[in-house]
């Protein structure tokens, strides 16, 4: 089921998910839905403050994103990424590179923002898929760029307080009109 998408101004975007404790058929129906919801949207990723909840949890999916490629590794091993997508995370945490690059985000959440954002250029993660079985892979490229969004949804940053302040003042009268929708 396609779920409304929560934009910026809504209090739910600022909370810190809490950690699922219990994969329940309601938590895999909300995964299921927010990747519909994702692919509906022609988004990379969604974490679950985007439609509505305030919990540890988000999917990723940049196998169609072409253009901006990924790489991911297993255990060491470089793996195929469309072989794993979608990716659903619950309970994520990383383990960010010293190094870091510019590049081009969005988010679902801020319809026709776009800015340059500096993140760490590779990433570790340690998450549990919806069967409570560990998952930890490596990433770089557009994968590790879209899993550090998403975390930092899950922990109530978005990616407007990654932005530079000369940026955000630009953005401005935009930003505002969106918080005023809600």
């Amino acid at each position: 089921m396609i779920r409304e998408i929560v934009i910026y101004g809504d209090p739910v975007l600022r909370k810190k998910g809490k950690p699922v404790r219990e994969t329940t058929e309601e938590i895999r129906r909300l995964a299921e839905d927010m990747i519909e919801t994702m692919h509906d949207a022609h988004g990379v990723g969604l974490a679950a403050q985007q439609v509505g909840e305030a919990i540890q949890l988000t999917v990723l999916d940049v196998s169609d994103a072409e253009n901006r490629p990924s790489r991911m590794w297993i255990e060491g091993e470089e793996v195929a990424i469309k072989e794993h997508m979608p990716l659903v995370l619950v309970n994520p945490e990383l383990e960010l590179s010293k190094e870091t690059e510019a590049g081009p985000e969005g988010c679902l959440s801020f319809p026709e923002i776009n800015a340059e954002i500096s993140r760490a250029a590779r990433v570790k993660v340690k998450a549990l898929d919806l069967e409570g079985k560990s998952v930890a892979f490596e990433a770089d490229g557009l994968l590790s760029r879209a899993v550090q969004h998403e975390v930092d949804h899950l922990n109530g940053i978005l990616f407007i307080d990654r932005m530079s302040s000369a940026t955000k003042v630009s953005l401005g009268s935009k930003l505002k009109k969106l918080a005023e929708r809600e």
